[in-house]
């Protein structure tokens, strides 16, 4: 069998259910700044991140709008674009990272860690 035009992992699940599952991934790893997950979920989460934190950084309206599409919850989104975004500013890539950990205990599956790779700091509340 050829291994050229292989794209992305499937999961042993149909294409919305990927897309959720990347979705929810994503926008956890927002919210916590770090998640456990099995490697190859990490990886695949890796490539879809790096997109969003891209358009995330790019900050117009339109690229705000994407970002909020693909995260579960405009909260996520705000966060991504407002706070850490321009604290990834000085990388073209490379924004997060995914370690080798554990074997999970049910079934021996490679569990990995996926954190940014600058440490983000929460911004300051604004006082009114």
């Amino acid at each position: 069998m050829h291994r050229h035009g292989y794209q992305g992992r499937k999961f042993g699940r149909e294409r919305d259910q990927r897309r959720a599952l990347l979705k929810g991934l994503a926008t956890s790893l927002v919210e916590h700044g770090k998640i456990e997950t099995t490697l190859p979920k990490a990886k695949e989460l890796k490539r879809h991140i790096e997109k969003i934190i891209t358009k995330a950084k790019k900050g117009d309206l339109a690229s705000r709008r994407q970002v909020i599409a693909a995260l579960s919850t405009r909260a996520a989104a705000y966060k991504l674009v407002d706070e850490i975004a321009p604290q990834l500013g000085g990388r073209t890539s490379g924004h997060v990272r995914v370690e080798r950990t554990r074997l999970r205990v049910g079934d021996g599956a490679q569990m990995a860690i996926i954190e940014f790779v600058d440490d983000i700091k929460p911004m300051p509340k604004k006082e009114k």
